[in-house]
């Protein structure tokens, strides 16, 4: 075992990772950052073997002082990337240097680091081109959804993945990027679980897509399996629930409301206009449209990754938030 960094440590992704490192014994110990002091975040690690460090990974300075500090003491062999702004509505420079220019300057400090061998990123299914003409099943070689017109939250991710993967051929660390499936808990930055939070759902009339979406367990536990791997390479993680839109809605207990896709945007605005939730129409409209479900052959060859756990559906009865 040796020591592993994780960003974005202190969101629901970076908590369950860092317990599931420890739990099985992936890690020795975990270096796990995050931008909230420690007294604001203590209580998400209980684990004696969890070391946490406060860092704003958007300023250089203090993401050098944590390569060449830490990370070199510690001898950490392996940093899992997962810190993103989750938002969809937040945009401007100061995002895209937490997003992209972050990740970038990690990558190359990472390769000055003599420990660092290995670096995982959490990449999203989100990147990838859907429409009418596209293949409904999606490999690793599937078109990324590089349109001018996208929104930053869709454009930063895309430019993360692309650069990561650039940096394959090119850097001395084996580089794995895992296009996580829409991982639908609370605090994951899903598009989806917000959008499910409300007690009507619209939905385009005539169009039922078949989506796929993956519990917490499932994920964590791709990133557990990811570290041990060799070699580089881009892999599709998807989940155990493939079902239509409808029974997605169904299963969370909120109403369907079938409505002509040209009145889903304004919909949308005014729900955002009145009650300040964090979903965006213009990112799922072709995801509400056509289907697109992840193949996950070259994780379940080379991560020994398939999904087991299924998403945890409300009991009828209950609202969750």
């Amino acid at each position: 075992m040796s020591a592993v960094l994780v960003t974005g440590a202190t969101t629901a992704v970076g908590v369950a990772i860092v317990s599931r490192l420890l739990a099985e014994q992936r890690a020795s110990e975990v270096l796990a950052v995050g931008a909230e002091p420690y007294e604001a975040v203590r209580s998400l690690f209980p684990h004696p073997g969890v070391i946490y460090l406060q860092a704003d990974l958007s300023h250089p300075r203090e993401l050098r002082n944590l390569l060449f500090s830490p990370v070199k003491q510690h001898r950490v062999e392996t940093v899992i990337h997962t810190a993103l702004h989750r938002s969809a509505h937040a945009t401007g420079r100061r995002v895209h240097q937490l997003n992209v220019e972050s990740t970038r300057e990690l990558l190359r400090l990472c390769e000055r680091v003599p420990t660092v061998s290995t670096f995982v990123l959490r990449s999203h299914a989100e990147i990838y081109r859907q429409s009418a003409t596209e293949p409904e099943l999606l490999d690793e070689r599937h078109p990324i959804d590089l349109s001018v017109s996208a929104a930053q939250w869709q454009r930063d991710r895309a430019e993360v993945d692309l650069l990561t993967c650039a940096s394959i051929g090119l850097s001395s660390l084996q580089i794995r990027v895992l296009r996580c499936a829409d991982c639908l808990a609370p605090g994951t930055g899903s598009q989806l679980f917000d959008y499910l939070q409300s007690q009507l759902c619209f939905q385009p009339l005539g169009f039922d897509p078949m989506l796929n979406v993956i519990s917490l367990e499932d994920l964590s536990r791709a990133f557990a399996l990811a570290i041990t791997a060799t070699g580089s390479g881009v892999f599709n993680i998807p989940g155990k629930d493939t079902l239509p839109l409808s029974e997605v809605i169904r299963k969370w207990g909120r109403t369907r409301v079938p409505v002509p896709s040209a009145l889903l945007s304004p919909l949308y605005w005014l729900r955002n206009r009145t009650i300040g939730t964090d979903f965006r129409y213009d990112l799922n409209r072709f995801r509400f449209h056509y289907s697109a479900v992840m193949n996950g052959s070259r994780a379940a060859e080379q991560l020994h990754y398939t999904p087991q756990v299924p998403i945890e559906w409300p009991a009828p009865g209950i609202d969750r938030g």
